[in-house]
């Protein structure tokens, strides 16, 4: 069991990493900054958008929006923090 909280630890640190690097592109680009095209980059690009943008848009619907600045990202990523601890907490034995 130990194990499996080590891991499921480790996978909410991954997403909640893939979530910041989400929100750093989203704010490059709101910025203006543009990107030569390539391959590659729209490819990170792609794959940042398809694996957030399911459990952002449920935080995306509550309205968090003041403005120019959307908290959802910040209240997904509190959630996501506090309910897998509970979670692994949950499952760690001892």
């Amino acid at each position: 069991m130990n194990e499996l909280a080590d891991f499921l630890a480790a996978l909410i640190l991954v997403y909640t990493l893939i979530i910041f690097a989400s929100i750093i592109v989203s704010w490059l680009f709101s910025f203006g900054v543009r990107v030569p095209y390539s391959r590659p980059l729209n490819a990170v690009f792609d794959f940042l958008r398809d694996v957030t943008n399911p459990y952002l848009r449920i935080f995306r619907r509550l309205g968090l929006q003041f403005g120019p600045i959307d908290f959802s990202p910040v209240v997904a990523i509190l959630v996501l923090q506090i309910g897998g601890g509970l979670l692994v907490g949950l499952i760690r034995p001892g």
